[in-house]
């Protein structure tokens, strides 16, 4: 039997082992439209059946040695290496990722859990200063259960970032993904998990909708929350976890700003442009959603990113195609509404603003202004619109002029003008001479504004503030005696 046998999940998802639910939701294909599988279909009592069998399996595992918890998540990270051709496949056929994309997509999951390993083992606490004779210290804990919702976009790193973290802090984990990707973005994982070892009851999965994820939200047995998505869905989720008294962590969307100021390398920053726009159809939270550019450069930079446009064709990942397809019909409607309102508005289209299928030409839009919806909207789709500058002040001015505050680009011969030009841009990222879209697992992940409640992933830093909380713990070798 190969790894991940379709057999063994298909109908089904894992909460405490392979499970069958009484409905399915079929698996279709974005790029050819066809059934591809059928997972179980999730409801708000299997939120309570996947708590129930959590909270029994935390209990053991907070207290399993620290290099035990370890050696499960390397034995997971190097399955998921042995087995990267897989999750690459099915990041092709379920989420519809370019082959690149879903190569690297799939090396980056075994980095987050051999990164997750080390957390493991990391210093977790301090001795503190007291002035009675006793020994003080803070401690992290682990916070018990830790649910986590995932997007479609990148579902194997944006599952695994919460995933392997939490698991390795002595947590257990009950994970929603995305309807669209709940192979790549959990079932996979559940395979990965258990091969490697991890006892059953700390890592479930529960596919559905909205309704899952709001039970999910509710669940009192789930302390923490961590949800990657868009900002409106993020704000209900955050304002009913303030109600509730839970963390909330928030990574969001975002409209990130590409600017090329007036000594760049125009060739260069035309094609950092375009990878930024155009990676995995520009459905990333990190996508270059506005080219800012000095007018001195203008016109050589439309021309360029338009030429490149022209020159990549989106098709099916397994064509080889560069791009592949949006992912789903509503998703593409609502890229298209954006150009074409857009263009109505006075854009001007130099390149692609039309679809076949869900397949979305890359699109340039030039002489866009700040009240055309492709500036002021995240887009989440292959469309670069290009806007020009002409002084400093102008440039600050329109970088925040939108809420989002995820990734900036500065492209420039002056690195170190670019570095003090930033500091009055607020943003979670900055990339200097490089476009908006990167993530390593070690480096921290996250935004302001309404791109989110700040770097609550990546990191052994991040991930330990995350998912533990504060204990502060005092030793005395005496009972203390009180005047009463």
């Amino acid at each position: 039997m190969t790894f991940f046998e379709q057999s063994t999940w298909d109908g089904r998802t894992y909460l405490g082992g392979w499970t069958a639910l009484s409905s399915t939701t079929v698996i279709v294909s974005p790029s050819t439209g066809e059934k591809i599988g059928a997972y179980a279909q999730g409801t708000a009592k299997d939120i309570e059946t996947a708590a129930d069998l959590a909270v029994s399996a935390q209990r053991l595992w907070a207290t399993t040695p620290p290099d035990e918890r370890a050696a499960i998540l390397r034995r997971a990270a190097t399955l998921i290496e042995e087995n990267q051709g897989v999750l690459a496949q099915w990041l092709s056929d379920e989420a519809g990722s370019a082959q690149g994309k879903a190569g690297f997509e799939a090396s980056l999951v075994a980095s987050e859990f051999h990164l997750a390993a080390a957390t493991a083992m990391m210093p977790y606490g301090q001795l503190l200063r007291s002035h009675k004779p006793r020994l003080s210290m803070s401690r992290r804990v682990p916070v018990g259960v830790v649910g986590i919702i995932s997007p479609f976009n990148f579902p194997g790193i944006l599952s695994a970032r919460s995933i392997a973290p939490a698991l390795a802090l002595g947590n257990a984990v009950i994970i929603k993904p995305d309807p669209r990707t709940t192979v790549t973005g959990g079932l996979f994982f559940a395979a990965i998990l258990e091969e490697a070892g991890l006892p059953a009851g700390l890592f479930n999965v529960v596919p559905g909708g909205a309704e899952v994820g709001g039970a999910l939200v509710d669940e009192p047995r789930v302390p923490v929350i961590s949800f990657t998505g868009s900002t409106p869905a993020g704000r209900a989720i955050g304002a009913r976890g303030g109600e509730l008294l839970k963390r909330v962590h928030l990574e969001l969307g975002g409209n990130n700003a590409l600017v090329v100021l007036e000594d760049a390398d125009v060739e260069a920053a035309a094609s950092a442009g375009a990878w930024g726009s155009f990676l995995h159809q520009g459905q990333i939270c990190m996508t270059t959603g506005r080219h800012i550019v000095h007018e001195s450069l203008y016109d050589r930079y439309v021309e360029l990113l338009t030429e490149k446009a022209s020159h990549l064709p989106a098709g099916a990942p397994s064509t080889g195609a560069p791009l592949g397809p949006i992912i789903d019909e509503r998703q593409r409607d609502k890229v298209h509404a954006i150009v074409t309102d857009s263009v109505a508005a006075g854009a001007r289209l130099t390149a692609g603003g039309t679809y076949e299928s869900l397949f979305y030409a890359p699109t340039v839009l030039a002489d866009i202004s700040v009240d055309h919806p492709a500036f002021a909207e995240e887009i989440f789709g292959p469309v670069a619109p290009i806007i020009k500058f002409s002084n400093d002040d102008e440039l600050v001015q329109l970088v925040n002029s939108s809420p989002f505050g995820l990734s900036l680009g500065i492209l420039t011969s002056n690195a170190y003008r670019a570095f003090e030009l930033a500091d009055r841009m607020p943003t979670g990222i900055l990339h200097i001479n490089d476009q908006t879209v990167d993530d390593e697992s070690q480096a921290p992940f996250g935004g302001v504004g309404a791109s989110g409640t700040g770097a609550r992933f990546g990191g052994h830093e991040a991930n330990i503030e995350a998912f533990t909380e504060t204990q502060w713990v005092t030793v005395q070798g005496e009972i203390a005696r009180y005047p009463f």
